[in-house]
């Protein structure tokens, strides 16, 4: 499946979103990313990692105004496009992604006021 019809399949907005990302997955594969968009049900990730459609990750997010870090427990890469892949969450603790939702309303509006 293309980057182009893998975001037509999206289930919420993403929004930019800079932020650095630690990754897990099976067999002690495991490796930081770059987040570059990010919404309540995934983000697109740039890594120098290979990854692979289909791969389950636990991810870790550090957000600058967080003291703490974001935990996806499980996230799957639905496409991927050279050093840039998509992840969908799978699974995420209803309290962390009421966080989420809320640092995401936060820089929508910053953008909006700047528009």
């Amino acid at each position: 499946m293309s980057n182009h019809d893998e975001m037509g399949q999206r289930r919420a907005r993403r929004v930019i979103l800079n932020c650095q990302v630690f990754f897990f997955g099976e067999d002690d594969f495991e490796g930081e990313a770059h987040m570059i968009e990010c919404s309540t049900a995934g983000c697109r990730l740039i890594a120098d990692a290979t990854m692979e459609v289909g791969r389950e990750l636990q991810l870790s997010m550090f957000l600058e105004d967080l003291p703490w870090t974001l935990r996806i427990d499980r996230a799957v890469v639905r496409w991927v496009s050279g050093p840039e892949f998509g992840v969908e969450f799978l699974s995420i603790r209803s309290s962390i992604r009421a966080r989420l939702r809320l640092v995401l309303m936060k820089l929508k509006e910053q953008i909006t006021a700047f528009s």
